[in-house]
């Protein structure tokens, strides 16, 4: 398709737009009495309206049954989690039985640590990306110290090439192939946080496999974003937060995928609790583990329901628009993005440069901008004229168009604020 950057192309895309409709569905800031341009669907998704009538059920449910809700809610809470499973599946292409949700993300990272980094002689290293989100860097630091190792030697980033931003896939094999029989666990961002680049998860799940390590991903960035096909990538585990693509609210549960080969093993290494025990005979107050025959049985305690509610009508949401569609309006409406950018560039002469791949089968729904001679003086002028962005040192926007509620209009009003924005710096 031949973009145009004006209003009226813009307003054509929008009216085309199969899922127009969902924009009516969340809830928006508002700057000056008008809707924000939402650009942080990357670290916190917009609310959806069906959020509060979800949450409202379990109180009211609190309210007039008490603990009995456990068992009688039109929502029973005691199974409550399950119903999330169903559409997360179709999310991440998994079986139902490999999904559960419980903690927080670096919470759940931490317990499926104990299941999957078991380091023995020389094989102890972990494999993760330079420059991961810090919270992964700091989990992986104490997990190394935790097992008597010395992070500097027990962990291998692979690097970028000097002068590039993204990660070239032959250096990440070539890395895996170097460590080789020293490798005890490979665990990388599915998409890079600063970046927004999308790791080949399937050839690096199978090099990983080829030199005997487990396989595990940090779905933060990923879920809800791009394509995933988990069970048939043969991928180990992974765990992802809920509150940014997914929409869940801030700080909500996190997911986790333990491949169903790890189930039915009782003597797996793992931290456990009384919601991982059999449900049968849960309530039977046993002294004896004896675990879910599925991912339930890495669940400790039983699950918040009033944070999985939002979560859950979220989840409804997806599964009424299915991530095809969703994915479809991604490639879409980045690309005109990326095109009104270039354009807006070529319009002040400035100096910023798109750092995400172009490749759409390398990228999902952000683009991060250098700002080459801007600073944040460029960023809050944005903010300040309802522009909500992300900003990261030394001078990142980061621009996360979620198909659900962007709308391709944001797009080109977006092109002329920040035009006005440099201008008005220079």
């Amino acid at each position: 398709m031949q973009f145009e950057n004006t209003r009226e192309f813009a307003k054509k895309l929008d009216q085309k737009d199969p899922l127009k409709s969902y924009r009516e569905q969340f809830l928006f800031p508002k700057v000056d009495g008008k809707r924000v341009i939402y650009f942080t669907g990357n670290s916190l998704g917009l609310q959806p309206k069906n959020a509060k009538k979800y949450v409202d059920e379990v109180m009211k449910d609190w309210a007039e049954l008490g603990v009995e809700g456990h068992f009688y809610a039109d929502k029973s809470w005691w199974d409550y989690h399950e119903r999330l499973a169903k559409p997360l599946s179709t999310i991440i292409g998994a079986e139902t039985a490999e999904i559960t949700v419980m903690n927080t993300l670096t919470v759940n990272l931490h317990l499926l640590m104990v299941s999957f980094y078991r380091p023995q002689g020389e094989r102890y290293k972990i494999i993760c990306e330079e420059k991961a989100f810090p919270s992964d860097q700091y989990m992986l630091q104490s997990q190394v110290r935790f097992h008597g190792y010395d992070p500097n030697d027990a962990i291998v980033e692979i690097k970028k090439r000097e002068g590039e931003h993204n990660f070239r896939i032959e250096d990440i094999l070539r890395t895996i192939r170097e460590v080789g029989d020293e490798c005890a666990l490979i665990l990388i961002g599915g998409v890079n946080y600063y970046t927004g680049q999308v790791f080949d998860m399937k050839t690096i799940t199978k090099a990983g496999h080829g030199i005997g390590a487990i396989v595990g991903w940090d779905l933060a960035h990923a879920v809800g974003n791009i394509k995933l096909e988990l069970h048939n990538w043969n991928v180990d585990f992974a765990a992802w937060c809920s509150y940014k693509y997914m929409n869940s609210g801030p700080g909500n549960a996190s997911g986790c995928f333990i491949h169903k080969r790890y189930h039915n093993q009782k003597d797996i290494p793992r931290f456990e609790g009384w919601w991982g025990t059999d449900k049968a005979s849960r309530f039977l107050m046993k002294p004896e583990f004896d675990p879910m025959p599925n991912a339930d049985a890495w669940q400790l305690s039983n699950p918040p329901i009033l944070s999985m509610a939002p979560y859950l009508a979220s989840l409804e949401l997806f599964d009424a628009v299915g991530m095809d569609a969703l994915l479809q309006k991604r490639n879409s409406i980045v690309a005109y993005l990326e095109f009104v950018l270039k354009e807006i560039g070529k319009e002040v002469t400035s100096n910023f440069e798109i750092i995400t791949p172009s490749n759409p089968n390398e990228r999902g729904t952000q683009l991060s901008v250098f700002l080459h001679g801007e600073g944040r003086k460029l960023f809050e002028y944005l903010m300040k004229n309802g522009v909500i962005i992300d900003w990261r040192e030394p001078n990142v926007i980061r621009l996360a168009p979620a198909p659900f509620y962007c709308s391709y209009e944001d797009m080109y009003r977006f092109g002329q604020l920040l035009k006005q924005g440099i201008l008005d710096n220079h």
